[in-house]
């Protein structure tokens, strides 16, 4: 069903990074929440009032907050799919991600709400009243939010939309509320054990948890998260494999909303490049990362001296020192040898600290650096920048 809607009304599927594109998928992610979810919400609301079951009324009207919800997707992603202009010349992709945040506002609601209701209800239990149809009735309920789940889910993983992950994780939660009236109305009719205010503060906790995880996820790219392990790896080792490129470092990515990164990085080169030769071969490289990466980067190149055989000494043995304290993230560049006034060498370099150092820690491990090049040679005067990576 998924893929036949897909085919049947957005043109272009596959150009997810086509604004237009992303705001067809928004679309059809929109309508087809809000024509299930009112269908859903009259149906529950109904059976809710004539049987008197809290659960299946509140979940009715998270139902209703749901339809919202689409509303909110739907105009969310049409201004996120804006064009860049003079007051926002990196776009409004970041609106995607306000549109999920309120998406998570919204479930933070509803589960307080429910909690609300399921503790006057434990506090105060009534009876319920039990028909085959009601439950009949909320079992095509779960199916039609198992869809609701399952749809957003492929689109959003589609266009890497954290607004249908979001909506997706919101039916996923309806899909257990739902599943605890039906509980609770089961075993009311078999044992008149009535546990609707209990399953309700239950399905409540989970509730409150999907909004609270939608939100955390949907808050790390508007705060500011950093690149993952794994992109961080993947575009340093591609950068790294060009020719002439003897290393890599301070690599910084800006996120503008999904599609939209910008990076810099600082690019370790041969000194004796020319100017030309330099401009080239940076040039080339922001070019193929923008291809293969829809990343706009910007590099630095960093000189290094390889034909002074006394810095690559001093780089070798700082390279040993910094893997025998074996820290992941430990790292330095940038290293320097200029002669110091009344002899010796001041040795600058930019040390790479982890960031769960204190600065106890830090300290420490600056020191006991100090400590062994200096034991290592005698001459050597270590002058160092503490940064953490990004």
């Amino acid at each position: 069903m998924t893929d036949f809607l897909i085919k049947r009304f957005i043109k272009e599927p596959a150009d997810t990074e086509n604004a237009s594109v992303r705001s067809a998928y928004a679309m059809l992610s929109g309508f087809v929440g809000i024509a299930v979810n009112i269908l859903l919400f009259l149906c529950k609301i109904v059976i809710g009032l004539l049987s008197g079951a809290v659960s299946v009324v509140a979940d009715a009207f998270n139902n209703l907050s749901d339809v919202a919800s689409s509303v909110i997707t739907v105009i969310g992603m049409r201004l996120a799919g804006q064009p860049a202009d003079k007051e926002h010349p990196f776009g409004h992709g970041r609106i995607e991600y306000l549109t999920a945040l309120c998406t998570s506002v919204m479930v933070l609601c509803v589960g307080f709400l429910l909690l609300f209701n399921s503790v006057k209800k434990i506090l105060n239990p009534e009876e319920l009243s039990f028909s085959y149809i009601s439950i009949l009735i909320l079992l095509v309920s779960i199916l039609g939010k198992a869809f609701l789940s399952s749809f957003n889910r492929k689109l959003g993983t589609a266009i890497r939309s954290n607004a249908l992950l979001a909506v997706s994780a919101d039916a996923r939660s309806d899909m257990l509320a739902t599943g605890a009236a039906v509980l609770s109305l089961v075993l009311y009719y078999f044992t008149h054990i009535n546990i609707d205010g209990i399953m309700g503060a239950l399905v409540s906790g989970y509730v409150i948890k999907t909004g609270l995880e939608i939100a955390r996820d949907t808050l790390l790219p508007i705060i500011g998260a950093s690149a993952t392990k794994d992109d961080f790896k993947e575009l340093t080792e591609f950068i790294e494999g060009y020719d002439k490129v003897l290393g890599t470092h301070d690599l910084i990515v800006h996120n503008y909303g999904p599609g939209r990164n910008f990076a810099t990085i600082h690019v370790e080169i041969p000194d004796d490049m020319s100017l030309e030769d330099a401009h080239i071969l940076l040039d080339g490289i922001e070019h193929d990362v923008q291809e293969k990466f829809d990343i706009l980067l910007v590099t630095h190149a960093d000189p290094v001296d390889i034909h002074d055989e006394r810095a690559a000494r001093i780089r070798e043995l700082l390279s040993d020192i910094i893997k025998r304290e074996q820290t992941e993230g430990l790292n330095f560049h940038d290293v320097r040898i200029i002669n110091a006034s009344g002899g010796g060498l001041n040795v600058v370099f930019d040390l790479l600290i982890p960031w769960q150092f204190d600065e106890a820690d830090t300290k420490a491990i600056k020191d006991k650096i100090k400590k062994s090049l200096k034991a290592a040679d005698p001459s050597l005067r270590p002058v160092i920048t503490v940064e953490h990576g990004y």
